[in-house]
């Protein structure tokens, strides 16, 4: 379980703080390369910037941390751009110079979130579902798939929408965001599935872009989807939700 989001007093308030890194990497030197190609060294890379925080041996520091990432890579102009939510504040002093192409911003994220409140999103997802196939004695074996459809990604993100009066628990067992929306007029975009190396070699993460608008219908459990994330692989640079007021019309 990662940390709660801090709050008000209030149901119809709560509030969402955090410290966002945006790191610009030049994509061809060697450690933005590594990171590039295998999501266990983009994993150490991000907690490099937070070493001392937590005991050595402490079970799940990213959580503990409240550490989410999620990166985006331009081919044409070699750029890769890393963004980095945390609760406490990194270091990324151990960063070579010559693997920056611009300065590290620190940004500090204070967001009241209100019901009815609308905010456009932008999330990368492991939309995930489970498979039980029987065997030849007649038990099921569960086997847990990435969708790499739009269709999927859209129902897997519909399950997690919070109509108004719903629980923050679906029928499922699924955890709902705080927010409803209209799944149709999203933009899904599959992306490259990313392949595990050493112990894990042969596992992919699936993974899917998400884009639209979201309106709070429980600003408690919204603020702890932003402070928590949303699906599996969130070691992995999936499931940090990136909002922005919306502007209306």
């Amino acid at each position: 379980m990662g940390p709660p989001a801090v709050t008000t007093a209030s149901t119809d308030t709560a509030r969402f703080v955090a410290c966002h890194s945006i790191l610009h990497l030049d994509a061809t030197h060697a450690l933005a390369q590594k990171a590039i190609l295998d999501p266990h060294v983009m994993h150490r890379l991000v907690m490099s910037g937070f070493y001392g925080w937590t005991e050595p041996g402490e079970p799940d520091p990213r959580a503990q941390m409240g550490i989410l990432n999620t990166w985006t890579l331009d081919l044409k102009n070699n750029s890769l751009v890393l963004i980095v939510q945390s609760r406490v504040q990194p270091d990324w002093s151990s960063i070579p110079r010559a693997a920056l192409a611009d300065r590290i911003a620190l940004l500090q994220v204070d967001t009241t979130v209100r019901t009815g409140a609308t905010y456009g999103f932008r999330i990368i997802v492991n939309p995930t579902r489970d498979r039980q196939t029987p065997t030849g004695d007649g038990t099921l074996v569960r086997k847990r798939l990435s969708d790499t459809t739009p269709r999927h990604v859209k129902e897997w993100f519909a399950a997690r929408l919070q109509p108004v009066g719903t629980e923050r628990v679906g029928p499922a067992g699924v955890r709902r965001i705080g927010a409803d929306g209209d799944p149709e007029t999203m933009a899904i975009r599959i992306l490259p599935k990313l392949g595990l190396a050493a112990k894990h070699q042969g596992t992919k993460i699936g993974r899917a872009e998400i884009k639209g608008t979201l309106t709070v219908t429980d600003p408690h459990a919204f603020a702890d989807a932003l402070a928590t994330g949303i699906g599996r692989a969130r070691s992995y640079s999936a499931g940090l939700l990136l909002v922005r007021p919306s502007t209306g019309p």
